[in-house]
Parts: C-alpha cells; structure tokens; sequence
C-alpha cells in the first residue's frame, strides 16, 4: 500500500505549561476530504500549521511526499512587500499556472486586485488570502476557516470551486453545511489526540456522542471499583490486622488513573436574562426607503415583526443588512417611511464588529459593566467569576484584558454580555462568527426556548435553518422580500440562493514575466460569430429584462399583496428571482464580450 501524500505521526507540541497535542496523527490521501473538527482552543489551528510545515512540533514525525505541493490558509496572512493584492495573489502562482486565474479568483470574491494591502479589512485580507491559496491548484489544500467573512453567494461558490478540486482538501469550519457538503471523512481532535471517522461530517455528530456515552460509562466503572477498593482497604485490612500491599498499590493506580484522566471540555450554559414580556407587535414598519448617494439599500419596504418571531436577514456583502438592521431598530433614521417599536420592548444587541469591546477592559468589568462582582441572570444574582466559567473562561481570566482573547473567546464574551442584559428582544449580527460547533448548538437550543423575539443576520445556512421562522432577503436594487422558513425554505420557494454583487471596475489583469507577448495572444484570440451576435443583441436583451423587473417589482410593491393574495405574491417573487438571474447572467455574459473585444482591438 502506498505511503499517504502527507502523514502526521505522534505530533506532540507543549505550549503554556499544558500540552495541547498529545500523540495526535493525521494521514491524508490522495482526493481526501477531510475536516478537522474540535472545540476552539482543541489545537486545530496548530495542527494545520504543522502539517504545512509553519510549525514545528515538540516531538513527532511530520512526512510529505517528495514533489507534493502544499497550499495553506493561514488565519493571519502576510501582505508585506505588496503594492495591490492582485500582485499579492499572483506571486503565489507557478511557471506553469494560469496567470488569469489569479484576477478571476479575486473578481469572484467581490475584489478587483487593487486593493491596497496596508488598508485591507480582516474580511478583505481573508478573501485575498483564500484567492492566493486556490489559485495554483495544489496537490494538498489546507483551509483554516475558509469561510469567514465570506457572504452567502462566496461560500456557495467556494463550495463549488472545490467540489471541483483536483487536490486532496484538509478543512477546518464551523460552517455546518459548508462541512456536511464537502466532506468524505472526518477527524476529531480531543484532549490532545485525534480520532478518524471514515464518513462525512453529517454522521460525525452521532458517533462522537457515542463515543462520550462510552467514556462516561467507563469512568463510572473505574468509580465503583475504585470504592470497591477502598471499602477493602477501610474493613478487609483491619479484620487480619496485615496490609496487603500488592492490593494497596493497585488502589493507589486506581486513584492515580482517575485523577490524572483528561477529561472532556466543558460545555458553555447559556441562559437569557429575560425581561417584562412586550406587545404583540414589536416593529412596525411602513414605506421605508434609505439610500446613500446614488446607491439604494431599502426601498419603500413595509414590514411587521411580532412577538415570538425570528426574523433572518440575509444577503451579499454590502447588501445593506447592517443598515436595515440599524433603521428597523431606530438607530438610524430613514430618508421615507416610518418605524415603530411596540410597547414594553427591551432590546439586546450583539455587534458582529465587537466595537463595544475596550482592548484595556478586562472580562469582568466588561460583564458587570463596571457594576462590582455580581451579574443578574433570570431574576438571580450570580458572581461574575461563576458566569464567567458558564462560558468556559477560567477564574484567573477575571482581570485578563480583552486584547488577549483569541477571536472565539472574544465571541463568547461578547455572547456571554448580551445575554446578561434584560430584554425580550435579541439583535444578533453574525452571532455564529468564531463559535465552535458545541456552542453554536446551545445558542440555537437557547434561542428556541427565548420567549422574545429575535431578529439575526447571518451567513450560516444551517444555523438559519434551525433558527429563523422567516427569511428577509435582498433582492437588489433596495427591494427586500421576506420568505416563510428558513434558508433552504428560501431557496425552494425563491428558487435560488442569495445573488452575489457584482465587482465595480475590475482591474485588468497585468502581464507576468513568463507570459506570452501581448501580440501573441491576439492571434490566437478572436471573437467567434456567435461572440459577435451576442454582443448586437444582449444590450436590448438586457433592457427587456429590466423592463420586466420594474413590472413584478410594481406588483410586489403593494404591502397587502403576501396577506389578501399569496399565491400571486409566490408567483411573482419567483418570476422577479427568475428575472434578476437572468439580467445577471446576460449583464456578465455582455461584459466579458465587451473586454474581449477590447482585448483583441487593443
């Protein structure tokens, strides 16, 4: 049998005074796909990072096919030495490679390459980083969170972009979908070791929970014989009046067995802090519309949420989701139209930017608000430092500042003071941001139970499929249409997924050393008689279809439409879907003729 592309033996690696890898073994094959899951803080990262050789392991063996090339997502990338990111993205291409892959890659994760990377956000810097990684198709691809920061339109074409891989993919994400659609195997790093199911992430849960079971079951064995032992130790050696030593120094393996055990983390207990019950209705909102110069994020939407709803908002990038948030919560004014909250609503919000969070702060007087030692939870007080531990801080972080938690203990954190303040109802921006599957869990398990209202924004299609009871979708153009269910209800009844916005002035692609002449290139590019005739006639194309969006968005117009005559709304949502990705197809067809022909005439 031959040896596997990449294999991980014995990884051993100590950092802090406690080992976080213990033994732990990974072994990829060629066209694996594999997802490496764990609780933040497990070590997944730091194993990732010793398989792409940026690490170096305490003791272990770490083996890589002679001649196989590796490609690895880092979470922190270095842009230093690089004027734009397309030049960035392209130094990581072979002789051999496509030198227009690098441009494509960065169009399609809503970037043009002429970003400066000095000025980057962590969202841009990530899709750059992700563009740098797939774009020489390597034999070995190691994703580490490939999905943050990436909208819905992203993460469904990268799904695609690497169903069609030709390398074998390790991935680690706590994208629940993104996992269950791409993986064949799947390997669990616990405690410092690694355990491999040869099946998909979507069996993964029931066999580790089985896995537990056993575990439990086998420590409460080792319980009853250790109190076997010691009932002989207290009675059986006193009626001879002789210890039996061999007997003593097995109760002192036993105990030492027991206390020496590294037992499983801790789950996060999530509780909301509740308040007085609101209204029935608890946003009212007629004819809104709010633009930003000639952009137009809502457009004369009317909408009411009540009581006990759970309201998804889903979109591209820029959207505007965070702004429709802001106006229905009456953070921000709009240009047209009205809002309202009900009676008696108190509101919670967590912000996906963690601008509430002081670097200088630390946790404690961050969740008390600077109020003492004591938080209110459910009507009882309880001490910071034990509502701390309910999500899994230690004691001695108490006086930890903020600037020294990795992103998912910062997202808890942030969880943990939303939750402490009273409301009945929750504004949550990419709650799932940094959370590990055990706690994305509870939050959806607390957020079932939570007697208010919610309203999330979120990229995460299963965490909407088990949260939201309705899904506000946005069509483009400032039109947002709400749908019943969740996200895959969405999809079915709108007929696709989340459309993706088109990247303003794409930079033309720069020439590469080691391409061919300009010149070279012309001849042996050419617009064909059907490029030709679609050029003529995809602009009439297009302005009939846009003729036909104005019509089905008249008709959706009207706020009583969903209610008097549902089967016309249905039918006119799905012909406006249907309508949008046609336009889109054609305006992108158009344009990549239109460069084409640029590109030949020169």
């Amino acid at each position: 049998m031959a040896p596997p592309l990449l294999h991980l033996q014995n990884i051993t690696l100590t950092l802090g005074g406690a080992p976080l890898l213990a033994g732990a073994e990974l072994a990829v094959e060629p066209g694996d796909r594999l997802c490496l899951v764990g609780r933040n803080g497990s070590g997944k990262s730091t194993l990732l990072k010793i398989a792409a050789g940026a690490l170096e392991a305490d003791a272990g063996v770490r083996f890589l096919q002679p001649g196989v090339s590796v490609r690895y997502l880092a979470q922190e990338p270095d842009f230093s030495g690089f004027g734009d990111t397309l030049s960035f993205v392209e130094a990581g291409l072979g002789p051999t490679d496509d030198p227009h892959r690098a441009r494509y890659l960065l169009e399609r994760l809503g970037m043009t390459g002429a970003e400066n990377p000095q000025t980057l956000s962590g969202g841009e810097a990530r899709r750059a980083a992700l563009a740098r990684a797939l774009a020489p198709d390597p034999d070995i691809l190691l994703l580490d969170e490939p999905t943050n920061h990436l909208d819905l339109p992203a993460i469904e074409w990268l799904e695609d972009e690497l169903k069609g891989a030709r390398g074998a993919l390790v991935l680690v994400s706590h994208d629940r979908r993104f996992l269950q659609n791409l993986s064949r195997a799947t390997v669990w790093l616990d405690r410092g070791t690694t355990r491999r199911l040869d099946r998909g992430f979507g069996e993964f849960e029931a066999w580790r929970d089985k896995l537990l079971e056993e575990e439990e079951a086998a420590a409460h064995k080792l319980g009853r014989k250790i109190a076997a032992e010691e009932h002989w130790v207290r009675y059986g050696v006193s009626g001879r009046r002789k210890r039996n030593m061999r007997r003593m120094a097995e109760l002192g393996a036993l105990r030492r067995q027991k206390r020496e055990a590294r037992r499983a983390d801790g789950e996060v207990k999530l509780a909301v802090n509740e308040a007085q019950t609101s209204g029935r209705l608890v946003i009212d909102a007629e004819g809104l519309s709010k633009s930003f110069g000639a952009r137009t994020i809502v457009k004369d939407l009317s909408l009411r949420v009540l009581r006990g709803d759970r309201l998804g908002l889903v979109g591209a990038n820029g959207a505007g989701k965070t702004t429709l948030v802001n106006l229905l919560t009456e953070e921000l004014a709009p240009d047209a139209g009205r809002v309202r909250l009900g009676a008696n609503v108190e509101m919670a919000s967590l912000d996906q930017n963690r601008a509430a969070l002081d670097p200088n702060d630390t946790l404690a007087h961050f969740l008390t608000g600077g109020g003492g030692d004591w938080v209110e939870i459910a009507g009882q007080r309880k001490h910071v430092v034990g509502y701390m531990q309910d999500f899994l801080f230690k004691p001695e972080q108490a006086r930890t500042p903020v600037s020294r938690l990795s992103g998912g203990e910062r997202a808890r954190l942030m969880l943990a003071r939303a939750l402490a303040l009273p409301s009945n109802f929750l504004v949550l921006d990419e709650p799932t941001n940094d959370l590990d599957l055990e706690t994305l869990d509870l939050v959806e398990e607390m957020l079932a139970d939570y007697p208010g209202t919610v309203l999330v924004v979120s990229h995460d299609r299963d965490f909407l499929d088990r949260v939201a009871t309705s899904v506000l979708v946005a069509e483009g153009e400032g039109l947002w249409v709400e749908y019943a269910g969740g996200y895959s209800d969405m999809v079915a009844q709108r007929g696709a997924g989340v459309s993706a916005r088109s990247v303003e002035k794409p930079l033309e692609a720069k020439p590469r050393n080691d391409a061919r002449p300009r010149e070279d290139q012309k001849q042996k590019r050419k617009l064909s008689f059907n490029d030709k005739r679609a050029l003529e006639t995809l602009p009439a194309e297009m302005e009939r279809l846009r003729m036909l969006r104005e019509k089905a968005q008249a008709i959706l117009g009207d706020p009583d439409l969903f209610s008097k005559e549902p089967k016309k709304f249905e039918q006119a949502s799905a012909a406006l879907a249907k309508i949008e990705s046609d336009l889109s197809a054609a305006e992108d067809r158009w344009l990549e003729l239109e460069m084409l022909r640029e590109e030949i005439e020169g």
